[in-house]
C-alpha cells in the first residue's frame, strides 16, 4: 500500500505559477510511474502529466504543454508538477496516482484506470 499526499495548492491570478508536490510513503518511489490528473466541478477527471519511474520519459496532455513541468526525486519520495502562466480553465483539483509499472507509455500513463494508489487531492484556483 503507497499512501500520496499532495500539497502546495491555492488561490492565485492569471499568469502566476505553482508548484505541486507529491509525497509517497513508499521508500521505492522508482519502481512507479507517476501522474498528475485534475477535476474541475462538473467535469470528467483529466490526465495532465506523467513520469516514467527513472524519470527519464515524461508526458503531457495537449492542454498544459509547455506551461506544466512534471519532475521527481526519488531520494526525497516526492513527484512535483511546476505549473507556469496558469489560466482559469486550469482551477481543477489536482491529485497524484502512482502505476506498480515503473515504465508506461503515453496511452497507459493517460489513463486513470491504470493507476493503483490515489492521493486526496489539492485545490487549485486560478482567478481571471
Amino acid at each position: 500500500q503507497v499512501q500520496l499526499v499532495e500539497s502546495g495548492g491555492g488561490l492565485v491570478q492569471a499568469g502566476d505559477s505553482l508548484r505541486l508536490s507529491c509525497a509517497a510513503s513508499t521508500r521505492t518511489l522508482s519502481n512507479y510511474a507517476m501522474g498528475w490528473f485534475r477535476q474541475a466541478p462538473g467535469q470528467e477527471r483529466e490526465f495532465v502529466a506523467a513520469i516514467t519511474g527513472s524519470g527519464g520519459s515524461t508526458y503531457y496532455a495537449d492542454s498544459v504543454k509547455g506551461r506544466f513541468t512534471i519532475s521527481r526525486d526519488n531520494s526525497r519520495n516526492t513527484v512535483y508538477l511546476q505549473m507556469n502562466s496558469l489560466k482559469a480553465e486550469d482551477t481543477a483539483v489536482y491529485s497524484c496516482a502512482a502505476d506498480l509499472r515503473a515504465y508506461v507509455s503515453y496511452e497507459l500513463a493517460s489513463s486513470a484506470h491504470e493507476y493503483d494508489y490515489w492521493g486526496q487531492g489539492t485545490q487549485v484556483t486560478v482567478s481571471a
